[in-house]
């Protein structure tokens, strides 16, 4: 079965969370488990609205703290499709928080995180390439591919 190609912009995502106490530690920080929660929720939005279909998190890597988020930001997710081979993705997210008091944006996290369609059945499941346009596109789906080949030669060293 033939997929049509789809672009980036028709399954990237932006999503924004408001952060509470009960997101934080003892500092007053929010917890990295839930900022990586955020990241595994919108990194699986974009899979599933590429592929139609059911789509897992296989990997989260390259996860970066840059900041801390404080409690009362609004953290700001954007994600984004850099490559796909023949069932899995890689989504890009960056994570900025907002200090609602002044409207001052900081970015905070950035992440890669791979997403496997699966079929009916479980068993991973094709989906559509990625229709590259612009030289950005082309570029982060050259680097994104480098980084697939680099998560496969270091699982074969398990």
């Amino acid at each position: 079965m033939s997929l049509k190609p789809k672009s980036i912009e028709e399954s990237k995502a932006q999503m924004t969370v408001r952060m509470f106490p009960s997101d934080a530690n003892p500092a007053g920080n929010v917890f990295g488990g839930e900022i990586l929660k955020q990241i595994d929720l919108i990194a699986g939005l974009v899979a599933q609205r590429h592929c139609k279909k059911n789509a897992v998190t296989a990997s989260i890597d390259r996860v970066n703290f840059l900041k801390p988020v404080m409690v009362g930001n609004a953290l700001i997710l954007n994600a984004r499709l850099n490559y796909v081979s023949h069932s899995s993705m890689e989504i890009e997210v960056k994570v900025e928080a907002e200090n609602l008091m002044t409207g001052n944006r900081i970015l905070t996290n950035t992440a890669f995180v791979t997403s496997v369609a699966l079929d009916e059945f479980g068993k991973p499941s094709t989906v559509p390439s990625l229709l590259l346009v612009t030289e950005d596109e082309k570029k982060r789906f050259a680097e994104g591919e480098q980084r697939m080949l680099q998560r496969k030669r270091e699982r074969k060293k398990e």
